[in-house]
């Protein structure tokens, strides 16, 4: 009974905003029937509607089209946005096609205001009052204060538009906390028994199985699966703080750019017309970032363990090199990490519905389906043995909250003006991709500069439009950059990718030293930034 009501309070979140989701047609206007001035700020005129943004170096705009769902240009202008589709593709189509442009050109610089907080409080709090902030409590309060005040503000100053980009949001952030609590759970009941020998050369070796399954699995499922046994392998060293940022590196960010499976804005592409092996040609990238940053992980690492030796009695090499027979209890969660994978390939193509995005809820359901299998089918030992609790998700849960509310505003205005930010060439894309994707869903950013290429060329957003602009003559170094971009930079912070706080709150649970939001910059701005300066030299100068 203890377990069941552990489950049910860590799960509370989520669920009431599901609840909340569901409840949408209640509290929505009807678009047939919305007045004019609601999707205008209070105590503003209506004005005319925006005539279509014309790129940057074009004289003329494609004319709107119906979409694929037969919407007309009404409908477009009123916001009936079919979230029957709903998902990662449906919704940022949305906010680049839609009502969302028009509130980003609206929407005043100083509404990005919260979410800048929100993310000065992650970096600071922990250093003015540490025990304050470690309880998740407190940090449900911040995200409350920041995130209802924006919530009111989209709501209340744009109407029904308002309400559908807030409603977007929500679901992203259910499909996303519903992804990484299921890959958790599941990675929480695999338990590796014996220890790895936690020296420089077997660390390197995990972390490049990591990359090497990133791709395959997912950033999330590979970080979860492997974070667990190398700490424990390195549980008798001191000094392990640089294992957890390389770890991070490589496993839950570089490692998955070679099919849309491994990261989000990948994925993106693919239900936007990449084929799903298109990302196999980028393996000149992905080779030359995860070699460079494995061998000077393992450079740093001897140097760590060689100054261990000095400083500590007794021989540091023996002590990690002590191990048990190797062996894996709960190996059944294997084919339910499998079965997540297999989900979100099948919702994102449409397998069993006519290639059609899967209805909102499906996939997520099915996800919450088999972390409830998992947990309960999986042995307490075998949760004891890897110190599992719910405290590393419940903390990424609560700050995620109030990150995709108060983001919301600023993924708008940036949609609204990509085109206006003077980006033409390969590098100007990989590093503009990669800058914002460090602080923002690198999923929209990688939207929004492949749109902003599409417009380029006066490719309309719609269906499949990423197919056709792979078709043009030079776009597929454009890609490339924007796709390297997103992917590899999202390790630049903790927020960039949603593995990388996952890993951060479990090595802290394990008792592990982790660097402050500005310390972890810190070693990604001395270690990430000249690998990635390499990479524009050697495929992105133009």
């Amino acid at each position: 009974m203890s377990r069941l009501l552990c489950f049910a309070r860590s799960l509370s979140l989520g669920l009431a905003l599901g609840l909340l989701c569901l409840a949408t047609p209640l509290f929505a206007q009807d678009p047939a029937t919305a007045e004019p001035a609601a999707t205008q700020p209070a105590g503003e005129p209506a004005p005319a509607l925006p005539a279509p943004e014309i790129p940057a170096g074009n004289e003329t705009a494609p004319k709107p089209k119906a979409d694929d769902h037969g919407h007309d240009d009404h409908d477009h202008e009123n916001g009936d946005h079919g979230h029957g589709e709903q998902g990662v593709k449906g919704g940022d189509e949305h906010g680049a096609g839609h009502g969302g442009a028009s509130m980003g050109h609206q929407m005043p610089v100083w509404a990005t205001i919260p979410f800048i907080v929100i993310l000065l409080a992650i970096a600071v709090f922990p250093l003015v009052n540490e025990h304050w902030w470690e309880h998740n409590s407190n940090k449900g309060i911040v995200s409350a204060v920041l995130a209802v005040p924006v919530a009111a503000y989209l709501l209340i100053g744009y109407g029904h538009d308002g309400w559908h980009e807030l409603e977007h949001k929500i679901l992203e952030y259910i499909s996303f906390i519903a992804m990484l609590g299921a890959l958790f759970i599941i990675s929480g009941g695999i338990y590796v028994k014996g220890s790895l020998s936690g020296t420089p050369i077997v660390n390197t070796l995990v972390l490049a199985l990591g990359a090497s399954i990133a791709s395959f699995v997912g950033t999330t499922g590979a970080s979860m699966l492997l974070i667990r046994p190398l700490l424990r392998a390195n549980a008798s060293r001191a000094n392990k703080t640089h294992i957890v940022v390389f770890f991070i590196f490589i496993v839950s960010n570089c490692g998955g750019l070679l099919t849309p499976l491994g990261d989000p804005p990948l994925f993106l592409g693919f239900l936007s017309g990449v084929p799903f092996t298109w990302t196999f040609r980028l393996w000149q990238q992905w080779l030359l970032v995860n070699l460079v940053l494995l061998v000077v992980f393992n450079i740093y690492d001897q140097i760590v363990l060689n100054k261990e030796e000095k400083e500590r009695p007794g021989s540091q090499l023996e002590q990690v090199q002590q191990h048990e027979p190797f062996g894996i209890a709960g190996g059944f969660n294997i084919g339910l990490l499998l079965a997540v994978v297999a989900v979100i390939y099948a919702s994102g193509q449409g397998i069993g519905n006519g290639g059609a995005k899967w209805p909102v809820g499906i996939a997520e359901v099915l996800l919450a389906g088999i972390a409830v299998i998992s947990y309960f089918r999986t042995p307490k030992a075998i949760h004891e043995a890897n110190h599992f609790s719910f405290t590393p998700i419940n903390e990424v849960a609560i700050l995620f909250a109030g990150i995709f509310i108060t983001m919301t505003p600023a993924l708008l205005i940036l949609n609204a003006n990509g085109a206006k930010l003077g980006v033409n060439e390969p590098w100007e894309f990989f590093w503009a991709s990669g800058i914002l994707s460090s602080f923002l869903d690198n999923a929209p950013t990688y939207l929004t500069f492949a749109a902003t290429a599409c417009g380029m060329q006066n490719i309309p957003l719609e269906g499949a439009f990423l197919a056709e602009f792979l078709r043009r003559e030079g776009s597929e170094i454009t890609l490339a950059a924007i796709s390297c971009g997103s992917v590899f930079m999202g390790a630049n912070t903790y927020i960039g990718n949603g593995p990388n706080f996952m890993v951060k709150a479990i090595a802290e649970q394990r008792g592990v030293k982790m660097p402050s939001f500005f310390g972890y910059m810190a070693y990604s701005g001395a270690i990430l930034l000249p690998v990635f300066v390499l990479v524009t030299l050697l495929f992105f100068r133009g």
